[in-house]
């Protein structure tokens, strides 16, 4: 059975950071991401690394954000630093059994089930 688990989300203030891991078990992937999705917002895309760990960003995390993996683990991570209000969300693990041909939610075939981050003024 294919799960992705979410761990390290909770509540910071404006400033700090929080790491974020998923640990996949049942199959071996491809390909990572992490997408977010705020009340009343659509999900959006966050971060991804592929199988040969390129890296991408959203925008509005690049540069505070990065995403990285131990395959040894079966683990991606996300570490968030100098967070603001505007990442409060539920942040989702995606995970890919081959290659992404785009950064869509579309391209992932499983996901986790969401945790929170919240980051306080």
């Amino acid at each position: 059975q294919v799960q992705l688990v979410e761990s390290g989300g909770g509540l910071v203030q404006a400033g700090g950071s929080l790491r974020l891991s998923c640990a996949a078990s049942g199959r071996t992937f491809s390909s990572y991401a992490w997408f977010r999705q705020a009340p009343g917002k659509e999900r959006a895309f966050v971060a991804a690394i592929d199988w040969i760990d390129n890296t991408y960003y959203a925008a509005s995390v690049k540069g505070r954000f990065t995403i990285s993996r131990d395959n040894a683990k079966n683990t991606v991570y996300l570490q968030m630093n100098s967070l603001k209000p505007e990442d409060t969300a539920v942040y989702y693990c995606a995970a890919a059994l081959g290659a992404v041909r785009s950064l869509g939610a579309g391209e992932y075939d499983y996901w986790g089930q969401g945790i929170q981050v919240t980051v306080s003024s």
